[in-house]
């Protein structure tokens, strides 16, 4: 029987290449791979019908679901995660010491209102310091390039909320250094902070401190990314949801079994110095499978994203894992 075509799209991370690479085949499918080094520019390639399979921002993800149909169902594969403490920045000389300072203030948000890292910050800022997104002005840009409105993507705009558009040709660091926005939340690190010019800094200085807290009150891992599929595929060959699925996983489990391995080494084979200590805190924290797939180990985190969506104004329905993954992979 040949094997089913699949257009499949992603980032090649360490723990993702197996796949990508062909090492790790799809049981019962000839893929064939896009990547690209701006990943949303395989969301956009997704929501034009161009892929099968692909990366997916959790927020780009959501928006269809507002449609008569979302054409998208869920994989718990969660290729990107990051803590977000550290996405907030403010002036050098800026008053704003405490997140409870951001109340009236206005924010910089990278690329679209409701960015996969924007609802993990707004959701944590109204929990945690009882500030509300309406609660502040939010002005949707680029970070140190400008970028246009996301038109391939529903752009809802919540009640109450205050969102305009970064002038032309403006970025939204620059407005940062000129006083124009009072903060700025954003996947990219501003140039001006890497280069040490000495004009920005993190809200957050000691973030690594804050977010393993976080971690441990929570026990959450905050993911940015899921992998979607095309509903008819799945339909039509409800083998391949757990073939993707597996091939996927086992591609991670790879990549941290390596990282196990080279620890009575001292990661010989990993390029970073001091790697060896900060892996050993991180193991202690959070155990040997450090990057979960699945539903169940990735439940509570996922239903607090989907609350956040929901209350943020991005989704009409509040879902939860059990609607939005395919239901013969909620056994993971």
């Amino acid at each position: 029987m040949t094997d089913l075509h699949l257009r499949i799209g992603g980032y090649r991370y360490e723990h993702t290449r197996a796949v990508f690479d062909g090492e790790i085949p799809i049981d019962g499918v000839d893929a064939s791979f896009e990547s690209s080094p701006l990943i949303s520019d395989v969301f956009e390639s997704m929501a034009r019908g161009d892929l099968d399979v692909a990366e997916y921002g959790l927020t780009y993800f959501l928006r269809s679901w507002d449609t008569d149909e979302s054409p998208f169902v869920a994989l718990p594969i969660f290729p990107n995660r990051n803590f977000r403490h550290e996405a907030l920045f403010v002036a050098e000389g800026s008053d704003i010491r405490d997140p409870r300072d951001l109340a009236g203030k206005t924010i910089g948000e990278f690329a679209l209102y409701g960015s996969d890292p924007g609802v993990w910050m707004k959701g944590i800022l109204a929990d945690e310091y009882g500030v509300a997104p309406d609660a502040c002005r939010w002005v949707i840009g680029g970070t140190d390039f400008p970028i246009p409105a996301f038109d391939w993507i529903p752009q809802p705009v919540p009640d109450g909320v205050d969102i305009t558009h970064a002038p032309d040709g403006r970025t939204l660091t620059d407005m940062l250094e000129a006083g124009e926005i009072d903060a700025l939340l954003s996947v990219d690190v501003p140039k001006a902070l890497l280069e040490g010019r000495g004009t920005i800094r993190r809200l957050f200085p000691d973030y690594p401190s804050v977010e393993r807290d976080y971690y441990r009150r929570t026990g959450i891992q905050p993911m940015m990314h899921v992998v979607a599929i095309r509903r008819e595929i799945v339909a039509e060959h409800p083998a391949v949801p757990r073939a993707i699925y597996d091939a996927f996983l086992a591609a991670k489990d790879a990549t941290e079994a390596f990282y196990l391995d080279q620890a009575s080494k001292q990661h010989m084979g990993v390029i970073t110095p001091w790697f060896s200590a900060l892996f050993a805190q991180n193991r202690e924290l959070l155990g040997d499978d450090w990057w979960p797939y699945g539903v169940e180990r990735n439940r509570k985190a996922v239903d607090t994203f989907l609350r956040y969506h929901h209350e943020q104004g991005l989704s009409k329905q509040l879902l939860t894992s059990d609607d939005v993954f395919v239901p013969s992979l909620l056994d993971t």
